[in-house]
């Protein structure tokens, strides 16, 4: 989600010239059967018929991530896909924590109440808000100011967090109750009504993987955004900007995480903060609200 909340906001930042924009029905419709895509995928590495991991599909990645190099590449075509009225970004990455565990790693992508400490100064504001029947719930607000453009965000999450085993698991957020922030930081600050606006963010979407070995773990991240579309005009001079900002902010994204892992107490426990999460092998499958 931070990952995607940068991106995001920076493309914004190019697009916010282009006027107020509406998320239309065939660009939702577009972005919901590429997550069902992505879905299906996800389950191929649970189920043994792809890596659990992306970084062990190659082996010069995986030697360059254990060696300490932040490795990020996009998923599908550059990076960046058109869809009706709308652009989905599609990026991946992975970092190696030496002497960590996945707990400590746990404790830290649970840790919501402290995401604007961890990912500042994207993240301006985050708050756990609770679990319902699956899901942890938390809010975020990104914020950035670059030139003319104040943009900021407000959105609600659904997270899973899924424990295969006790060296392996993954996590699912959604994020779908998104609103623009106009005049961030200010007497007249007011949130817009969700699916309107400048079009910076429309939707979400943020797995992240790990697994504990090699005196260390491995997290990779997949993230997932949708954002208003770039006139054809422009796509020649935007392009190469947004494939720049998609690499950078999801290194900064990972090497925080890493950081903030780094830096946890020797021995934690994960907050299981929702008394239903799945743990245990015979859990491993894709679990995801509809």
């Amino acid at each position: 989600m931070k990952l995607l909340a940068g991106l995001a906001l920076m493309t914004g930042l190019i697009q916010g010239r282009l006027g107020a924009a509406e998320l239309q029905a065939d660009t939702l419709k577009a972005w919901n059967a590429y997550i069902q895509g992505s879905d299906t995928r996800m389950a191929a590495r649970l189920n043994s018929a792809r890596p659990f991991l992306w970084l062990d599909e190659a082996d010069n990645r995986r030697r360059d991530v254990r060696r300490g190099q932040i490795v990020v590449a996009p998923v599908l075509d550059h990076g960046v896909i058109s869809v009706p009225s709308g652009l989905i970004h599609h990026w991946i990455g992975a970092t190696f924590i030496p002497n960590s565990n996945v707990e400590k790693l746990i404790s830290v992508l649970s840790d919501y109440n402290r995401f604007k400490d961890f990912y500042k100064p994207i993240v301006a504001d985050s708050h756990f808000l609770g679990c319902n029947q699956k899901n942890r719930e938390f809010s975020m607000i990104w914020h950035r100011h670059v030139l003319f453009v104040n943009a900021a965000m407000e959105g609600r999450c659904q997270a899973q967090h899924v424990a295969i085993n006790p060296r392996r698991g993954y996590s699912i957020a959604d994020m779908t109750q998104l609103r623009e922030i106009e005049q961030y930081g200010h007497p007249a600050e007011h949130a817009l009504p969700i699916d309107t606006g400048h079009g910076f963010i429309w939707r979400m979407h943020d797995i992240n993987r790990y697994e504990e070995r090699d005196g260390g773990v491995f997290l990779e991240v997949e993230a997932i955004a949708l954002t208003r579309d770039i006139p054809p005009s422009l796509r020649w001079l935007v392009a190469p900007v947004v494939k720049h900002l998609s690499f950078d902010s999801l290194e900064t994204m990972l090497r925080q995480t890493r950081d903030a892992v780094a830096s946890a107490p020797a021995s934690v426990e994960a907050a299981r903060q929702c008394p239903n999460e799945l743990h245990g092998s015979s859990e491993a499958k894709l679990v995801r609200d509809p």
